[in-house]
């Protein structure tokens, strides 16, 4: 039993390479020290068998994995004997090379193999298999491996992680570390997603001047890309020279220089909105550009009208015994005649009723109608209530991946859609990228409807599509507005139309599916949230906590924002036993049985279906159950409503408890019990359109728990959430 808590130096051996996460460089490797076999566990970028290292760390116990070495700093060195260069060479470290080839190496030259792989590759070709193209090939692995830990090594003194090093060589070679000496700021300017501070305090270390027209650039291009992570597309110039001056610590005139010279040479571009001058990256000015180039070219060239439609409403009215209302009658016709319309309305005002109609219609007449929504929970939603299929937008353009592992759409301008009319529902979460895919891949002569409610909370990626679309008043845009008869006896439909009124709902009416606890301190109003997932709802109404009952927060932090309460859900609902394995990620602890959330698009993430279907790619706000974690392939799985998705501990970082969630992440999802704090918090979070959006999520039973005058405040703070866009204007630009 070794001293724990001490800090040792430890040399030897890699015998074996247990697990390794590529992305961090975190590795478990067995490690001969001596006569002792040695776990090691940390950051150890590309170590690999046969290969010395020298360790500095401590002895730590693990609860499942029993004594580890825990590392703090490595150093290592190429294998110089004969059979560690043999058991360096037989492991896969260098492409090319396998166990039969590294035996003829080694046999060939001894001691001296990797000095000859490096200096002397034609030697190579002396052996039987090698050809000159295989020789230069394992000289070109042998110079990427020296290449790529010399940057790992160098880079690591500024913090910057061994997958971000790796990424460093790809784009600049053996240039890599002359490049960021010369200007740290390559880091965060070429795509790399190292961020500005990282690169901000290199320059520091190396006395850049701070005015320095590098640091600028950079920081003014990560200012638009922070902004467009809050959902702008663009910033007005003087807010941009003005925010970056202000960031930066540097006078406006040196700024107001630099973003000068970066529209001439096209870093940025500068185009008018709201007859000011505004900054775009290219690429979200290409976007918004195509999206209302691609719209008005729609308006002038529109779907042929159907003929008849008075007559159809007729029979659908007669054959389900249903009146529709005068502006469904008027969205079923434009929907038919025009070639593009806007459905909005709140709950209970009829849009599936009127959808349906519509879908019915352009079938009987022969269309091949295509339904699409944001998300899978979306989706499958839809598909419920019209009883057709329904994509995600994702599926229905055909998500595919580029040699550089990045997302592309298998559909889009050569490759168009397969319909004669395209229906996308909760078109609020749609942001200006997605939108232009679909714009892509969208054929001429084919109809385009869109339904959503305007007054939720926009798209989380970057854009107002639906906004920006009504606003510009272009496009038929009809807005259901009457409560139905069925739909007035809900309090939550009610009070929901009260809340985008500014009217505060009826909290004293007796109801079956509306309820205000009134708690006063946080403590009380987080116990209550316990109880009621915990014992009083499946107790009374027979819900399942994971499956039926969510909780929505307004924010992450604090005493009542999703992470604490997730822990104390996760204690009461799935607390720690022996038969749960559980996985620490990103300091979380996640074990079999949690409700679980993915929080980011990945497209990677395999998955199968119970009928066998097969495919890839798990979304952002995808909600699921962790049915298994397995700790000696490294993997997890995940049940999502219909399908099971297999992670690996490296894509597994983007899951997150799911039994309370922010309301921004539950959009395009529908619960039958919502549970909703309610405590004052800052404007920004506690808004009318969000308190709406988090109430439109239930379906059956809601219930606010805490105080009445938190409520109060979040109804008459109607703050609108500003997101500078452009599909607006560049619509009213092109008319």
């Amino acid at each position: 039993m070794q001293e724990k808590g001490k800090l040792l130096e430890l040399t030897g051996e890699v015998e074996d390479i247990i697990y390794r996460n590529e992305s961090n460089g975190y590795t478990v490797l067995e490690l001969l020290s001596g006569d002792e076999s040695v776990t090691a566990v940390g950051i150890m970028p590309m170590a690999n068998i046969g290969e010395e290292l020298k360790l500095i760390g401590k002895y730590k116990s693990h609860s499942s994995y029993g004594e580890q070495f825990a590392v703090d700093a490595c150093e290592r060195s190429m294998p110089t004997s004969s059979g560690a260069i043999l058991k360096y060479l037989s492991s896969g470290a260098i492409k090319g090379i396998g166990p039969t080839t590294a035996r003829r190496m080694v046999e060939a030259f001894g001691e001296n193999t990797l000095e000859v792989i490096e200096k002397e590759p034609q030697r190579l070709t002396t052996l039987k298999g090698i050809t000159d193209s295989k020789a230069k090939k394992i000289n070109e692995e042998m110079q990427k491996i020296f290449g790529v830990r010399e940057v790992m090594v160098e880079l690591s003194r500024y913090g910057i992680s061994a997958s971000h090093a790796v990424q460093v060589w790809k784009l600049y070679g053996s240039k890599a570390l002359e490049m960021v000496n010369e200007n740290p700021y390559v880091l965060c300017v070429d795509g790399l997603n190292i961020p500005f501070e990282t690169a901000d305090s290199i320059a520091v270390k190396q006395e850049m001047p701070s005015d320095n027209v590098c640091r600028i650039r950079a920081g003014l291009t990560h200012i638009l890309e922070h902004n467009k992570n809050n959902g702008h597309t663009c910033l007005p110039m003087d807010r941009l020279v003005g925010a970056c001056s202000n960031f930066l610590g540097v006078e406006s005139d040196k700024t107001n220089e630099a973003i000068k010279d970066m529209i001439t040479d096209g870093t940025v571009i500068c185009d008018t909105v709201r007859e000011k001058d505004f900054i775009f990256l290219p690429y979200m000015h290409q976007c918004e550009t195509y999206i209302s180039a691609r719209m008005l070219m729609l308006m002038r060239f529109p779907a042929q009208q159907l003929t008849g439609i008075d007559k159809a409403i007729n029979a659908i009215e007669a054959e389900n015994n249903i009146t529709y209302a005068d502006l469904q009658k008027q969205a079923i016709s434009q929907a038919l005649t025009k070639g593009m319309l806007i459905l909005t309305g709140g709950p209970g005002t009829g849009k599936t009723t009127t959808l349906n109609a519509i879908i019915k219609i352009l079938r009987d007449n022969g269309e091949k109608v295509a339904l699409a929504a944001p998300t899978g929970r979306a989706a499958q939603r839809m598909s419920q209530v019209t009883g057709c299929e329904a994509k995600t937008l994702h599926r229905l353009l055909e998500v595919a991946w580029d040699k550089q592992d990045n997302p592309v759409f298998m559909k889009n301008e050569k490759n168009l859609l397969e319909c004669d009319a395209l229906i996308i529902d909760e078109l609020s979460m749609v942001d200006s990228m997605l939108f232009e895919s679909v714009m892509r891949a969208f054929p001429m002569g084919c109809r385009l409807i869109m339904v959503g409610d305007c007054d939720q909370l926009p798209s989380v990626g970057a854009g107002n599509v639906l906004g920006d679309l009504i606003a510009s008043q272009m496009l038929p845009v009809i807005q259901l507005n009457e409560i139905f008869r069925q739909s007035m006896e809900s309090l939550i439909v009610t009070n929901a139309h009260a809340i985008v009124q500014g009217n505060m709902p009826n909290l004293t009416c007796t109801s079956n599916d509306f309820f205000f606890m009134n708690r006063s301190s946080q403590n009380d109003i987080s116990s209550t949230i316990v109880d009621l997932c915990k014992n009083r709802l499946p107790r009374s109404y027979g819900y399942s906590p994971l499956n039926d009952i969510q909780v929505l927060c307004p924010s992450r932090k604090g005493e009542l924002g999703t992470y604490n309460i997730n822990k104390k859900l996760q204690q009461m609902l799935n607390p720690p036993d022996t038969l749960k394995k559980e996985v620490n990620i990103n300091g979380n602890i996640l074990r079999t049985g949690d409700k679980v959330m993915q929080v980011k698009n990945n497209y990677d993430i395999p998955w199968v279906r119970d009928n066998g279907e097969g495919g890839e790619g798990v979304f952002n706000g995808d909600i699921g159950i962790l049915s298994q974690i397995n700790k000696g392939s490294q993997s997890l799985k995940v049940v999502f409503d219909d399908k099971v998705a297999v992670y690996t501990m490296e894509s597994a970082t983007d899951l997150e408890l799911a039994y309370a969630v922010t309301v921004h992440k539950s959009q395009g999802n529908e619960f039958t019990a919502v549970v909703i704090p309610m405590f004052p918090g800052p404007p920004q979070l506690s808004y009318r359109n969000l308190l709406y959006t988090a109430v439109t999520r239930a379906k059956k039973l809601l219930i606010l728990v805490g105080l009445p005058k938190a409520l109060k405040h979040m109804v008459e703070n109607n703050r609108k959430t500003l997101r500078y866009s452009a599909v607006k204007d560049f619509l009213l630009r092109g008319r």
